[in-house]
């Protein structure tokens, strides 16, 4: 009885290895991912430490740009951030990274450390 109480109890927990990245997948079908986020030119783009995924423009795409916005120096810096996003392959034959986020939450947004975000710049 004690031991099906304790499995009853267990977090419902996946590692993705598909895309090569542990990431915390939760009933709801939302995967809890953090990374390095950039949205420059009408694309945006969101780095964890082993993949990088296209992110789906919308509504919560938009307003996390803003937040970032706060946090940037340059419109090209890269700005951390937590968010619970739904993880799709990309549709066949399109162009893109193999894998979208469609991000549903946004759970925090910080500046990178001055060394994470350098860049090398060239001068015309």
């Amino acid at each position: 009885m004690v031991s099906l109480a304790f499995t009853s109890c267990k977090k419902d927990v996946k590692t993705t290895t598909e895309i090569e990245t542990v990431v915390e997948e939760t009933k709801d079908g939302l995967t809890l991912l953090e990374g390095n986020f950039v949205y420059y030119a009408d694309a945006a783009v969101l780095q964890t430490s082993t993949s990088i995924f296209g992110v789906v423009l919308n509504e919560k795409t938009t307003e996390l740009a803003k937040q970032a916005k706060a946090y940037q120096k340059e419109a090209t810096d890269m700005v951390k951030v937590r968010v619970r996003a739904l993880v799709e392959e990309k549709a066949k034959g399109t162009e893109g990274w193999d894998y979208n986020v469609d991000i549903k939450k946004i759970i925090s947004v910080e500046a990178l450390a001055a060394k994470e975000n350098e860049v090398i710049k060239l001068e015309k």
